[in-house]
């Protein structure tokens, strides 16, 4: 624990996908008195300090956030990819005017120091496709990637105009056991194994052969974790890191899988999320994140197969 740290952390969306490890892996290294999470809806789990919040409320930020005497936030709040294409004026509403409250706080608040989370979703179809490089053209096709790209810029204006230490990473599909799917489009590949266990086939809603990138949680907490402790003059790109593991497509993903259980079945009807898929690119260079702060990834397809059964075979029960 680090008793004697200084750093108070607030984290928005803390009850989502990312919010949920994130916020343990910040209380395991900051102590739980140090990290105030806060969401629209209540943990399932009562780990630590919390309180409900409403990311459009700014007022109410403002005075959390002076309460607490916040110091740094993980600004995590958002509607994904494939819910937001429901309601594109509430996603930009939730997305864009959430994020522009918090990068007030750094302004006229004790907070100095901010994490947003960019996505893969900023590329479209006029991106290069393969290898994708960090600086390239953006033509985001859904009204969540239009977010993030905005996002990207202003959290670039607000460090180079009021010298806000604001960091960025662009996760790819992040694969995780601990909370179910979320409404992004990469999310097959985590409700995959959950029906593997439970039902022994999957209906994919992409095709076959879609590859995107991926990255098991694991290795996206601790990349957040160490470009948030990395020294200020290391981080050279103020908008956000590309940030890579793995790529692969959910016909590969299923081979992987049946490695651990052969009868395991998987059929293909995709939906609307198949355009989005579509429109995002297939793998992605992260020379620069480890070359300015040491990103190097830990997880490949078959070892971050073999943790998601483990772990969700003990969830489920079916363990040895």
């Amino acid at each position: 624990m680090a008793d004697t740290n200084k750093e108070i952390i607030l984290v928005t969306g803390a009850t989502g996908q990312i919010g949920t490890v994130l916020t343990e892996a910040l209380r395991d290294h900051y102590g739980i008195d140090h990290v105030l999470a806060t969401d629209i809806k209540k943990p399932e789990v009562d780990a630590g300090r919390f309180e409900m919040l409403d990311i459009l409320n700014t007022q109410r930020i403002k005075e959390v956030v002076q309460d607490n005497g916040i110091t740094t936030v993980y600004h995590l709040a958002a509607i994904l990819s494939a819910s937001g294409e429901w309601n594109p004026q509430k996603t930009w509403n939730v997305n864009m005017n959430g994020l522009m409250s918090i990068l007030e706080l750094g302004r006229d608040t004790s907070v100095t120091k901010i994490f947003f989370p960019s996505s893969i979703a900023v590329f479209g179809l006029s991106t290069p496709r393969v290898h994708t490089p960090q600086d390239t053209v953006m033509t985001p096709t859904t009204v969540y990637g239009i977010s993030k790209e905005a996002g990207e810029l202003w959290c670039n204006y607000y460090h180079q105009r009021f010298g806000l230490d604001v960091r960025s990473v662009r996760y790819p599909g992040i694969i995780s056991y601990q909370s179910m799917p979320g409404g992004g489009t990469t999310d097959y590949a985590v409700d995959i194994f959950h029906q593997a266990i439970l039902q022994g086939q999957y209906t994919c809603f992409l095709k076959a052969d879609t590859r995107l990138p991926m990255m098991y949680m694991d290795d996206s907490i601790r990349a957040t974790l160490e470009l948030m402790a990395a020294p200020s003059d290391k981080i050279k790109i103020r908008t956000a890191y590309n940030l890579s593991a793995m790529s692969f497509t959910p016909a590969e993903l299923a081979a992987s899988i049946k490695k651990h259980i052969p009868d395991f079945k998987i059929t293909y009807e995709p939906d609307a999320r198949q355009a989005i898929a579509d429109s995002w690119t297939e793998s992605i260079d992260d020379q620069a994140a480890r070359k300015d702060w040491g990103w190097k990834h830990a997880f490949d397809l078959d070892a971050m197969t073999l943790e998601m059964l483990t772990q969700l075979k003990k969830k489920y029960n079916h363990g040895e």
